[in-house]
């Protein structure tokens, strides 16, 4: 399973009674290469119980019901963390996968979820930004800017507009669960940088978008 921004963490939990052991990699989403990392691995939301691994690998054991956020920082790329949660455990094992993308590069938001021609969040759309919350909160100085874009059809200034109301409603998630709002800008292009110019749905589709860029990590 793929997730958004950040370091590629491929790691699989197996549940023995009260012990789960979780164990995991760092590969660089670009290259798929492991990436030596500073890996760090806290209770949520307490942060009463860590570790700290050097590595592209990392193991260990946790225990109980509790619910665990794993960061991995590596210089020249955006840190990036996930949440553990172990009920999402399926025949005793949970594997997820992130990629980390090289500072300055966008992050496309790949699991937004809005109506056609709407800026309203679905729920869909909380788990990719429940991880953009743990990730900013475990890096107390990241700052982002929100980047909006729609496909080229129909009234441009519409475009314009319904791309500002998306990132501006991603804002208003991130900073209801705690990010300051301060630490979160946004820029609306409407249909003016499309990553494709095909003239398919499928074309179309990959231009309405939500990007983050860190301008502060």
């Amino acid at each position: 399973m793929k997730n958004t921004f950040g370091i590629l963490l491929f790691f699989s939990i197996s549940s023995y009674a009260q012990e789960i052991n979780v164990h995991g990699k760092v590969t660089q989403a670009i290259s798929g290469k492991g990436v030596k990392s500073k890996i760090v691995y806290k209770s949520y939301p307490t942060g009463g119980i860590s570790g700290t691994f050097y590595d592209s690998t990392f193991a260990f054991t946790i225990f109980g019901s509790s619910k665990y956020v794993i960061t991995a920082e590596a210089p020249g790329h955006i840190p990036n963390a996930i949440l553990v949660d172990p009920k999402e455990a399926k025949n005793n094992e949970i594997n997820k996968s992130f990629e980390i993308t090289p500072t300055g590069q966008t992050i496309r938001l790949d699991h937004l979820i809005f109506d056609m021609g709407k800026a309203i969040l679905k729920p869909g759309s909380f788990d990719q930004l429940d991880d953009l919350v743990a990730l900013m909160k475990m890096n107390t100085t990241m700052e982002i800017q929100l980047e909006g874009h729609t496909d080229n059809q129909g009234n441009a200034n519409a475009n314009l507009k319904l791309s500002q109301d998306r990132v501006e409603a991603v804002k208003k998630y991130l900073t209801a669960k705690g990010v300051s709002k301060g630490r979160v800008s946004t820029k609306a292009f409407g249909g003016t940088k499309p990553v494709s110019t095909a003239n398919t749905e499928q074309a179309r589709a990959l231009n309405r978008r939500v990007e983050m860029r860190v301008m502060k990590d």
